[in-house]
């Protein structure tokens, strides 16, 4: 089977029009320059595979405002994650 790479712009029209697999490819893409901003556009626009990789980054910073944010914006791991952190126990303090 032959590699086809898909221009960004037909990506999005395919998006645009309700093809998840391509508004998944975006994200892909943007993780992959680091764009944040489109991430969470992304986001706001229906993706849980951006939701997924913008918690898997503010998880990793343990960035708690981030994930606050990303499951207000309906990717409900994010608050899961959000969770874990403020459960977790603090070092040097004895309970």
């Amino acid at each position: 089977m032959t590699n086809m790479n898909i221009d960004r712009d037909t990506l999005r029209e395919l998006a645009d029009e309700g093809n998840e697999t391509a508004l998944d490819r975006l994200a892909d893409l943007a993780d992959a320059a680091g764009d944040l901003g489109e991430l969470s556009e992304l986001l706001d626009e229906g993706s849980l595979h951006a939701g997924f990789l913008l918690t898997r980054r503010a998880a990793a910073t343990g960035d708690q405002r981030e994930l606050q944010r990303i499951a207000d914006a309906g990717y409900d791991e994010a608050g899961n994650e959000l969770e874990r952190l403020l459960k977790a126990p603090v070092e040097g303090r004895q309970d």
